[in-house]
């Protein structure tokens, strides 16, 4: 665990239902101020850190003076609406106290599903990481009925390491991490320190339901790991109950379970951009962009772009020329083709006054773009 998780950096902390409402008593405000402090001292240490919280629905609840969860969705959603206040309230309260900033973001798998929508997404939690502020996010349970009914924010966490390409996702609950069965019932089992994301004896040993406060259990953490994996970041399932679980976590102590992340297979990951996704547009670029993207690595550049052809929207794929017609590249376009139009042969610094906004300098970002 030393060597994995002292070299990560882009961290997102995941903090469950029943640690954040004290099993459903009202929000547990001295463990969410340690929790600040824990994430304010791995800042100091250099990590990047969102939250992702539970606790919505929970503290309204509480606030609401009802003591089962409700399962008509108009209840749900009320007390979603009721409990966000307090929650977040506490969240600003406790960073403020160390002088960071913080950012309520509340989405929705719809949200990350849409191509436009994600990059958006993506680009707000760049933006507010460079910043300095810690973004707190939760799922929209007020509008989105679907969500509230199968949805968890465990599987919200992986998404969001995926969406930000985090190195680790750290999700903290009330148990100590996952075992070999399930320990109320079996005196043999034993806690599972270390092992691969994804296989698949570890979805029969996390079965079973969550708790009657949060919506998750021990499998959705399991598939949460499985997902995160996908993008390279390892995933910890550890008690929120630890002391100073987070910075002894990326100090390389071993708490918790430890679900590695294989290195991605990159060659795997370019044919599938390549061959899976629609081709909406293209793009023909003059000889300067064309060694740029070849030799040198490079993002493209909106400077470099002779031709627009097609009609596409932000997000979508889009094929790249080189001058002599050549089919060269692919990638996810960062403006529409009518934006691009207005950019393209234009410098990144000229995108605000010829847009009115400026999203991102360049049209495809490095990452984003995959030579044939």
């Amino acid at each position: 665990m030393k060597t994995i998780l002292t070299q990560c950096k882009r961290i997102v902390v995941k903090v469950g239902s029943s640690l954040v409402t004290n099993q459903g008593e009202g929000l547990d405000i001295p463990a969410i101020r340690n929790w600040a402090q824990q994430i304010a001292t791995l800042r100091e240490n250099g990590h990047k850190v969102i939250l992702v919280s539970s606790g919505a629905i929970a503290e309204g609840m509480q606030r609401l003076g009802w003591k089962q969860r409700p399962s008509a969705v108009h209840e749900l959603q009320a007390a979603a609406a009721v409990g966000q206040m307090g929650l977040i309230q506490v969240y600003e309260s406790c960073f403020s106290a160390h002088g960071l900033h913080t950012a309520q973001i509340l989405l929705t798998h719809a949200d990350l599903a849409d191509r436009e929508r994600y990059l958006n997404a993506r680009s707000t939690l760049r933006t507010l990481l460079t910043l300095g502020v810690i973004p707190v996010i939760n799922e929209n349970d007020t509008v989105v009925t679907d969500e509230i009914k199968f949805g968890d924010n465990d599987t919200l966490g992986a998404l969001v390491a995926n969406l930000i390409e985090a190195d680790a996702l750290i999700i903290l609950t009330d148990q100590i991490g996952l075992y070999t069965a399930d320990p109320r019932k079996d005196p043999n089992a034993t806690l599972v320190s270390l092992a691969q994301a994804g296989d698949e004896k570890l979805e029969a040993m996390a079965g079973g339901a969550g708790s009657h406060i949060g919506s998750g259990g021990m499998l959705t953490k399991v598939l949460a790991a499985k997902r995160a994996a996908r993008s390279g970041a390892h995933t910890v399932i550890a008690s929120g109950h630890e002391i100073d679980v987070l910075p002894r976590l990326m100090s390389g102590n071993s708490i918790g379970t430890l679900l590695e992340a294989q290195p991605l297979p990159l060659n795997a990951r370019k044919q599938w951009l390549a061959d899976h996704l629609q081709i909406s547009g293209k793009v023909t670029l003059d000889a300067g962009a064309v060694h740029a993207l070849r030799n040198e690595g490079k993002s493209l550049l909106p400077v470099g772009i002779t031709k627009v052809s097609g009609e596409f929207e932000r997000g979508t794929v889009v094929a790249i020329f080189d001058t002599h017609g050549q089919d060269i590249a692919r990638g996810l376009i960062n403006y529409n083709a009518t934006e691009t139009r207005r950019i393209a042969g234009h410098p990144s610094n000229e995108i605000e006054f010829l847009l009115g906004y400026v999203d991102e300098p360049e049209l495809i970002h490095r990452d984003n773009l995959i030579l044939l």
